[in-house]
């Protein structure tokens, strides 16, 4: 480990960042050293300026992303090397604001049923039942499961915050008889270790083919994630009248902004206002003979 490296990450652990996080601000500034064969010490304004713009041209990549490189350069030099001068030379990209993907309730019910196997279906009924991120879910115990309280917890959850949410009944009922069959010790999900199955966290990858396979199965065309059940659960949540401040602390949002973009979702608030073209009187429609013959 160079010395950067090791100065750097001693200050994310200082500062009680996550080891996803850290793991990315350190892969994020090894790119950038790899890029241009220098020392991250020794390379100036110019040289970030241009690494954004081949970020966007080269590999291509969405401003999200290109967003978190910015992030970890911005803690490198500001937080790790006290370049405090440096912030508005390293602006953030302008990102898109696009609205997630939600399934009805029907479809969400057709993925369930069309999973591979009870894994994947306790797997698919938990994300949606609970709204968790595809994160936190592989990192559940099987001690998180609080069927007195029917609650689980979902403990140093993105931010590094614990919550609980909330147990249902279907789930519980599925959970207990997905354990009967698995059997899991440590953890509710387990994983592979040496291509064996054994009391490791099951990987966010097979998480998210688990999803994959089960929307091809049920045929749903749309472009799905394990974080589209989510998005679903947030929506629904809202449709069935939870009030946004439930749903945010549910979700686990620090910014109820985060949480407002599933109002622009929920059909029971798109539809709350009357459209004004139904108030108007309108004479009923007249055709000309052409235009009845060209809408045969």
């Amino acid at each position: 480990m160079t010395q950067q490296r090791k100065m750097m990450l001693e200050e994310l652990q200082r500062r009680n960042y996550s080891q996803r996080t850290a793991e990315s601000y350190l892969r994020a500034m090894q790119g950038f050293a790899q890029h241009f064969h220098r020392a991250p010490d020794q390379l100036t304004q110019e040289h970030i300026r241009e690494y954004q713009t081949y970020l966007f041209r080269e590999p291509k990549l969405s401003s999200s992303t290109v967003s978190q490189h910015v992030a970890a350069l911005r803690f490198f030099y500001v937080k790790t090397l006290k370049r405090s001068y440096l912030p508005d030379e390293i602006p953030f990209p302008k990102q898109r604001r696009r609205l997630p993907i939600i399934l009805s309730q029907q479809e969400v019910a057709r993925l369930i049923d069309c999973a591979a196997n009870p894994l994947h279906r306790a797997v698919l009924m938990t994300l949606y039942s609970t709204g968790i991120r595809r994160g936190e879910l592989v990192k559940l115990k099987v001690s998180d499961i609080d069927a007195q309280r029917m609650v689980i917890h979902v403990y140093q959850g993105k931010g590094n915050r614990d919550r609980e949410v909330q147990l249902s009944e279907k789930l519980l009922e599925e959970l207990r008889s997905y354990w009967r069959w698995m059997r899991p010790k440590t953890y509710l999900f387990p994983g592979y270790k040496n291509y064996r199955r054994t009391d490791v966290p099951i990987s966010a990858k097979a998480v998210w083919h688990a999803c994959r396979q089960a929307a091809k199965r049920a045929g749903i065309e749309k472009k799905l994630s394990p974080h589209s059940l989510r998005h679903s659960y947030a929506t629904h949540q809202l449709e069935a009248g939870a009030d946004l401040a439930s749903v945010q602390n549910l979700l686990g949002h620090a910014d109820v902004r985060d949480t407002m973009i599933y109002l622009h979702l929920s059909k029971r608030h798109l539809q709350c206002a009357p459209n004004p073209l139904d108030a108007l009187e309108l004479a009923a429609p007249t055709f000309t003979r052409r235009a009845q013959r060209l809408m045969k």
